[in-house]
């Protein structure tokens, strides 16, 4: 059960996460790197990042389509396009292990922000959540994101509920200008009387939460 507000257009994100064979990781990004300009020319890319900490050998790229009438447009136009199947596809696919995608929606209360500025790190929360959906925990984890984004000492970037993949799941996606200064911002928000009472509230309805640490690529428009 996955029931609450929906954002009142089509627009939805993909999320694709590759788990890359550990030698060939660094083929792999150069390879995007080289080639995605091929991919980009089909639809919007929101952000690519390669995983530092929390998980190994991992890319996760996140997709804007308009509604699922887009998508399957692009998805057409992709399988016929000689260069983005030929100088990539047939090149990256033996370096991949694995490949998992979901479909979002940005929460109702949440616009896709930007970073300050170029450089930083990415951090990329997974929250399983109750059975329910926003409807039942809703509130109390929009008081929890609200209250650190009131410390300052981070940047919200989107919050995204699943449709499609794995029900109740919600990624947050945060900028800091390093890992020490993620980490000192964190400390100080764990003796933030604010921040306890409000993830006190919101963990009620948590199953289970992973952290990784994300460093975009050059391709990725979020730097």
């Amino acid at each position: 059960l996955a029931t609450g507000p929906r954002q009142n257009n089509g627009i939805f994100y993909e999320i694709r996460t590759y788990d890359i064979k550990p030698a060939k990781m660094k083929e792999f990004l150069e390879m995007v790197n080289k080639y995605f300009h091929f991919r980009t020319a089909h639809s919007e890319l929101v952000g690519f990042w390669y995983s530092e900490l929390g998980a190994m050998n991992k890319v996760l790229h996140i997709w804007k389509y308009d509604n699922f009438a887009h998508r399957t447009a692009v998805r057409h136009a992709l399988a016929n396009d000689k260069d983005w199947q030929g100088k990539f596809i047939s090149a990256a696919l033996p370096l991949v292990e694995k490949q998992h995608n979901e479909v979002a929606y940005l929460v109702p209360w949440c616009q896709l922000g930007k970073p300050s500025k170029e450089g930083g790190v990415y951090e990329w929360v997974t929250f399983q959540m109750k059975p329910g959906g926003p409807a039942l925990w809703g509130e109390a984890f929009r008081a929890a994101i609200n209250a650190h984004i009131n410390t300052g000492y981070t940047k919200l970037i989107g919050v995204f509920h699943t449709e499609y993949g794995l029900l109740n799941t919600v990624h947050v996606l945060w900028w800091n200008e390093s890992p020490d200064q993620r980490a000192a911002g964190r400390h100080s928000a764990h003796e933030d009387a604010r921040v306890v009472a409000a993830v006190r509230d919101s963990v009620r309805f948590l199953e289970s939460q992973q952290n990784v640490l994300l460093i975009p690529l050059q391709c990725s428009p979020l730097k």
